[in-house]
């Protein structure tokens, strides 16, 4: 198949979309199709397809949005017609690329990857909230279906009125992340001792992250272990402001590839309440590390984690049970719990995801119909 991916974030950005884009493409490529990616042009990567102009969103410039290239991509995709195509983001890039596709009849497929009608309250917009999904709605139902990667997601969508809801589940790369990765190096940079338990956050330094509550966790496990240690592994708006109001914390910025594998390997206890995730890729990214997560029961927690087992759940947006929750995890001994972590996450490989992909774009080349997932409840 000739297959065109249209997004407004892909590698070398650091974050769970452009990530999971990434493997999604090469996958694709690896089973013989031919992929090419349209995307704005300041990403800096060695990609086939088009460069579009964008601009970065006012206060946080890591986020960007392409211009709406409706009949550039009708003149491109006349010229040379892919069988399907997949629009992974909503921005005007997004939506002209659905509307270029439907004139030339080209099936088109959308992605549900990131809440922004929550983003926007976060943001101190709530009042866009209503109005941000009713265009999320109106755009992805103009695709033929949308794909999304959590059955709780599903759920909320549908309840919403979207329509054409796949499921899409994700993947993580165990050889990259994986135990072994550990150094007794990088602890001891931190200044943590082979018994000091060292907590650790990946993900965007934003307010939509719940920081205040992973700080207040940090917090109320040093009351109980003084030496405890708290990373945070990325960048955004609000990483120079955590710097200067909490010196004692580490923040190494933005990793990729062997060191942040080595980062996460590194430390005990993922800490993870965020609210507004679609999946939550870290999840499963230190799961594999062999971590103990605390996270919210949503998402990708909920479809993977077995509470006191493999990780903890609390929950969802009881920010009390989990402080409560983060502060027992890191006084018990979590070497069992670590060892059922990484065996949960290495059930969860890439090579099938792209293979259920691969199988729904063919379907949907096709124009064969597709039938809504029968049992929306995850199963352990």
């Amino acid at each position: 198949m000739k297959i065109t991916f249209v997004t407004d974030t892909y590698t070398p950005q650091a974050n769970g979309v452009a990530t999971t884009l990434e493997r999604l493409v090469n996958g694709l490529r690896e089973r013989g199709h031919t992929v090419d990616v349209v995307r704005p042009a300041v990403l800096a990567c060695d990609e086939e397809g088009l460069e579009v102009p964008s601009f970065g969103l006012p206060g946080y410039r890591e986020v960007r949005f392409g211009f709406p290239m409706k009949l550039v991509l009708q003149a491109r995709w006349h010229r040379n017609r892919p069988d399907v195509i997949y629009v992974a983001t909503e921005t005007p890039l997004g939506a002209s690329a659905i509307s270029a596709a439907r004139s030339l009849e080209i099936p088109v497929a959308s992605g549900f990857h990131t809440n922004f009608q929550q983003y926007v309250a976060h943001y101190r917009m709530p009042l866009l909230e209503k109005a941000t999904m009713s265009y999320l709605r109106h755009l992805h139902n103009r695709s033929v279906c949308t794909f999304v990667p959590s059955h709780d997601v599903i759920e909320q969508l549908d309840a919403r009125g979207f329509e054409n809801l796949q499921l899409l589940p994700k993947g993580v790369d165990t050889r990259l992340f994986h135990p072994k990765k550990r150094s007794l190096t990088l602890r001891q940079s931190w200044g943590a001792g082979s018994g000091c338990p060292v907590g650790l956050y990946v993900g965007r330094i934003a307010a939509e992250k719940n920081l205040s509550l992973i700080i207040e966790t940090f917090r109320e496990i040093r009351k109980r272990i003084p030496d405890f240690k708290g990373v945070f592994v990325g960048s955004g708006p609000k990483l120079e402001e955590l710097r200067r109001e909490h010196p004692d914390f580490i923040f190494p910025g933005v990793l990729r590839g062997e060191e942040l594998a080595t980062h996460y390997a590194s430390a005990d206890l993922f800490i993870f309440p965020s609210i507004t995730e679609t999946f939550g890729n870290v999840t499963l990214e230190a799961m594999a590390s062999g971590l103990a997560v605390v996270a919210y029961d949503y998402a990708a927690a909920r479809q993977h984690i077995r509470n006191g087992i493999n990780g903890f759940t609390a929950p969802f947006d009881d920010r009390q049970a989990y402080l409560d929750l983060a502060v027992k995890a890191a006084c018990r001994d979590l070497r069992e719990l670590r060892e059922e972590a990484r065996g949960a996450a290495r059930k969860v490989r890439w090579k099938k995801v792209v293979k259920r992909f691969e199988d729904q774009l063919r379907g949907l080349a096709a124009r064969e119909p597709f039938e809504l997932e029968p049992n929306l409840t995850p199963s352990n």
